[in-house]
């Protein structure tokens, strides 16, 4: 009989970052709870930034777009994602655990955009912030972690802020 190696591979974790305070918290609570301390772990900050507006040259209000206002939408983009993936590395370098961090930029719709990628890059875990909407704000905008607990093959941790608790 063949003996089979049953070693796993160094486990590959996504944790979806936003710009909420819930996401950076969820990140904390990753790198403490599922990031092993003996072996070097995959952590993958994952930042959707919503789909590029497509502008014509007139707006349905028949207002003039000029190039410099979509330059200065598509810059502040930019910068958003770059705020949020340095306020989510200094997290990390704060840690002590041996860590491989990539950083991975969706566009889209969030919660479609999360569950492609995951799938993609075949994540052992999802890790995501709740940000525990109510009842009718949830209704409206749905909830990102309630459609990836659904459509994702692996894990899903969803991590609540002490202040929601």
């Amino acid at each position: 009989m063949e003996a089979v190696n049953m070693k796993k591979k160094d486990p590959k974790i996504v944790v979806a970052v936003d710009e909420s305070d819930e996401s950076m918290y969820a990140l904390s609570w990753c790198l403490a709870n599922l990031i092993s301390q003996t072996s070097t772990s995959n952590l993958v900050l994952l930042y959707v930034k919503p789909s590029p507006p497509v502008y014509s040259s007139l707006d349905a209000a028949r207002y003039m777009f000029s190039t410099d206002v979509i330059v200065a939408l598509e810059k502040y983009g930019s910068d958003m994602v770059n705020t949020v993936m340095r306020r989510a590395e200094a997290i990390c370098r704060k840690s002590t655990t041996k860590i491989n961090v990539e950083r991975i930029v969706g566009s889209g719709d969030a919660k479609d955009e999360i569950c492609n990628i995951v799938g993609k890059i075949k994540a052992d875990t999802l890790v995501m912030g709740c940000h525990d909407y109510g009842f009718f704000k949830r209704a409206i905008l749905g909830s990102v972690s309630d459609h990836c607990t659904k459509h994702v093959k692996c894990p899903v941790v969803i991590v609540k802020h002490p202040k929601q608790i």
